[in-house]
């Protein structure tokens, strides 16, 4: 399947055709929506066939195969439709997995911490951090830095390496754990220029300025070397 988020995370919809279907759902030629991956939860929306719509629900991964879920009457195989995404929440979650990667850029560089673990919702969020201690305005301080990488207006731009080339770059993976599986021979990176390069599948905005301002909304250990921070993201 031809996942076409990955090049272009502004598509809004496609034409596709169902190649499948079975109980939880429909597997399309190519799809404009995001499977999920990375924290970051998978879209949703409709497949439209004329006037009827079927409303899909989320997208789940089973055996290699990533099935559109929809509940109760589906298209038939072999039917052509349009894939049409929730664009407000696509583009929520744009912005918040945007953010996360400021917030993340921002600790590695001034701080030197690993992403332990992390979690994303549209307009909020929470990244976990190899950190011994934070003093106690730690995250005043570091809301003051994210929000002037937005104010910097930061262009971003994604592309794919072969993996021997990406793994030439220092620093690409910034999880505790390198979590890419040995199978994949090309890496989709997503570069904040000047701030932020990583190893990534997830959907983001053209530019910095696009997320908003980034509030931090909690702070606490998780603990010896483990601290979480938890964002959201305000128009």
């Amino acid at each position: 399947m031809d996942i076409l988020c990955y090049k272009d995370s502004y598509l809004k919809q496609c034409k596709s055709k169902v190649n499948e279907v079975n109980d939880y759902g429909v597997i399309l030629d190519q799809t404009v929506f995001y499977p999920g991956g990375g924290g970051q939860p998978s879209d949703k929306g409709i497949l439209k066939i004329d006037k009827n719509e079927f409303v899909v629900k989320n997208l789940k991964k089973i055996d290699g195969q990533i099935i559109h879920v929809i509940e109760g009457i589906k298209p038939n195989a072999g039917l052509e439709v349009d894939a049409i995404i929730d664009w407000d929440h696509r583009y929520k979650l744009m912005r918040t997995h945007t953010a996360l990667h400021i917030l993340c850029g921002v600790i590695w560089r001034d701080y030197g911490a690993s992403v332990t673990g992390g979690d994303m919702k549209p307009l909020s969020g929470r990244m976990d951090f190899e950190l011994d201690q934070m003093s106690v305005n730690f995250s005043k301080e570091v809301e003051e830095k994210i929000n002037k990488e937005i104010e910097l207006s930061r262009n971003i731009k994604v592309y794919d390496l072969l993996r021997d080339d990406a793994f030439q770059i220092p620093d690409l993976i910034r999880t505790k754990i390198n979590l890419l599986p040995k199978g994949i021979n090309e890496i989709r990176i997503v570069d904040i220029e000047g701030l932020d390069l990583q190893a990534d599948g997830g959907t983001h905005v053209h530019n910095t300025s696009e997320v908003g301002y980034i509030k931090m909304t909690g702070h606490q250990s998780k603990g010896k070397n483990n601290k979480r921070l938890r964002i959201e993201v305000i128009d």
